[in-house]
């Protein structure tokens, strides 16, 4: 079994190797924004007829759940399908470590989404936007890795920038839409302090909380993390995104993120 997953482990990373070779040669720039490595999300699109690629690491455990690990082999994808429109793909493969020590691996359940910038950020108000998101059941759910229902998130998302933008405010929230036995609906929110200190170097502090997501055991109860992270861009092809954090208020859960982006424009 070790080296089954070891030969799973390296032939993603050669995947993902390459897929970043191939994206940092034909990527003419970046622009920072919220999103991941972070819980709270932004509401400014990708750039008309750009995409955006992330091979990414994210790991979130909670007592009495266990821990799911999106590891070597999961993506994500944007695109900017038209001026203020972004479309949203993602396909996760999870590990999951229960709390009786069982592990299973297998591609998690897919995300789609499509984020709609409504307002433009003025002197007074800040960017507004929307980004919601369906949850297709590709995951098994009777082995952890896959809520076994399509579910759904309606988040809405709030940006307000600082002199200049060294300073950056996003906020916002909404509803998460289980309906699957064990889980329920709940509300989530949060917000993130930002600080451009370089060209090359962002780190901001966020505040994330969500409510009871199901049944003891099945689901994470209520809590409310505080986690720190940033980004430090290589060049102006390629970025590392890092961030992590820790419940400070009810229910003890862990929150890590570890990223590698890309992006780069359609050719015509």
């Amino acid at each position: 079994m070790a080296l089954y997953i070891a030969m799973i482990w390296s032939s993603r990373a050669l995947a993902a190797a390459a897929l970043f070779a191939l994206l940092v040669i034909f990527t003419p720039a970046l622009h920072s924004q919220a999103g991941p490595p972070y819980q709270v999300d932004d509401p400014d699109p990708v750039p008309y007829r750009h995409f955006e690629a992330y091979i990414f690491s994210l790991s979130d455990s909670a007592k009495g759940v266990g821990t799911s690990w999106n590891g070597p082999g999961s993506y994500e994808m944007n695109y900017g399908a038209a001026p203020r429109l972004q479309l949203h793909f993602v396909i996760p493969f999870v590990y999951y470590y229960a709390p009786d020590g069982t592990v299973t691996h297998g591609f998690g359940d897919t995300e789609l989404g499509a984020k709609v910038k409504l307002f433009d950020e003025t002197r007074l108000f800040p960017e507004t936007g929307i980004f919601p998101f369906v949850e297709l059941p590709s995951g098994d759910a009777s082995k952890g890795i896959g809520v076994g229902k399509t579910w759904y998130r309606v988040p809405f998302w709030l940006k307000k920038g600082f002199a200049g933008d060294k300073w950056s405010i996003y906020a916002g929230g909404g509803e998460t839409i289980v309906p699957q036995d064990g889980y329920r609906n709940f509300p989530f929110a949060g917000s993130l302090f930002q600080h451009k200190f370089t060209d090359k170097l962002v780190l901001g502090l966020e505040f994330y909380g969500h409510a009871n997501e199901g049944d003891p055991g099945t689901a994470p109860d209520r809590a409310l993390l505080a986690d720190f992270g940033g980004y430090y861009a290589f060049n102006e092809h390629f970025q590392f995104l890092f961030a992590g954090g820790h419940s400070i208020v009810w229910a003890p859960e862990t929150y890590t993120y570890q990223i590698g982006r890309a992006s780069c424009r359609e050719r015509v």
